[in-house]
C-alpha cells in the first residue's frame, strides 16, 4: 500500500502528516461516514471496518472491549500507527492477524486465529480496511468456532458489509461452502482444516466474474 507517513507519531508534523496518510491515502475519510460496526458473537466478538481512535475509544467506552484484532497486518499507514497508540492508551490487547482477501484461507493463519479465539479477552473488536471481506472471512471462522454452521459463517459475508462473492473475493465464501459439501455433519470444522481442507484445489476450483473484479478492486478499492 502506498504511504506517505514514516512511523513517527512523535512531532506534530509526523502526527499530521499521520492523519493526511490515514484520511485521505487509506480512504480513512470515507469511514468517518460509515462506521460498518455489527455484532458477530453478540456481547464477545464484534466487526468493523478500520476504526479511528475516536472510533475505538467509543467502542471501548460502550461496548467494554478489551481486545483488537487487526486483520490487515501490520502496515506502514497512518491508520495503522493511529490504533495501535489508541490500543495501547486505552489497554487493549492488541493482535496482529493477517488475512487474504482474494486468496484460499491459510490453514496456519485459521489455527492461529482460533488460537487467540480460545485465549483472548473479550469483548473483542476485528477490523481490515474495510470490513467487508477479511473481517467477513474472521467472523465466519469466529462463528464456526463456537459451534456454528457454514450457512452461518456465510451471512458475515454479504453485499451489507461491501463483500461481492462474484469477484476474486468470492473464494472467502468457496472455502465455507467446501466444507459444507465435503465434510459438515461428519467432520468437526477444525479436524477437516487440520486433515482435508486442500488450499491448491480451492484456489485451482475458484472461477471470479472478472467485470465484479473489476468493480471490487478499481472502483471500491477494497484491499
Amino acid at each position: 500500500m502506498n504511504s506517505i507517513f514514516d512511523g513517527d507519531l512523535s512531532t506534530r508534523k509526523g502526527r499530521l502528516v499521520a492523519w493526511i496518510d490515514s484520511l485521505f491515502i487509506d480512504h480513512a475519510v470515507f469511514r468517518l461516514i460509515w462506521g460498518n460496526l455489527a455484532p458477530v458473537l453478540p456481547g464477545k466478538v464484534y466487526r468493523c471496518n478500520h476504526p479511528t481512535p475516536v472510533r475505538l475509544r467509543r467502542m471501548a467506552r460502550r461496548l467494554g472491549v478489551r481486545t483488537l484484532i487487526n486483520l490487515r497486518g501490520k502496515t506502514q499507514s497512518g491508520s495503522d500507527a493511529l490504533s495501535r497508540e489508541a490500543a495501547l492508551a486505552l489497554g487493549l490487547d492488541f493482535h496482529d492477524m493477517a488475512f487474504e482477501s482474494r486468496g484460499a484461507p491459510q490453514r496456519d493463519r485459521i489455527m492461529r486465529l482460533y488460537g487467540i479465539y480460545a485465549s483472548m479477552r473479550t469483548p473483542a473488536v476485528m477490523h481490515c480496511k474495510s470490513g467487508a471481506d477479511r473481517a467477513g472471512l474472521a467472523s465466519g471462522l469466529m462463528t464456526m468456532f463456537a459451534g456454528g454452521t457454514a450457512a452461518d459463517a456465510l451471512r458475515h459475508l454479504s453485499w451489507r458489509f461491501g463483500h461481492i462473492r462474484q469477484a476474486r473475493t468470492g473464494i472467502l465464501d468457496a472455502f465455507f461452502l467446501r466444507y459444507q459439501r465435503d465434510a459438515e455433519g461428519r467432520k468437526p470444522f477444525l479436524d477437516w482444516v487440520r486433515d482435508d481442507y486442500d488450499e491448491a484445489a480451492l484456489r485451482r476450483d475458484f472461477h471470479a466474474n472478472g467485470l465484479a473484479s473489476f468493480i471490487d478492486d478499481w472502483i471500491l478499492a477494497h484491499e
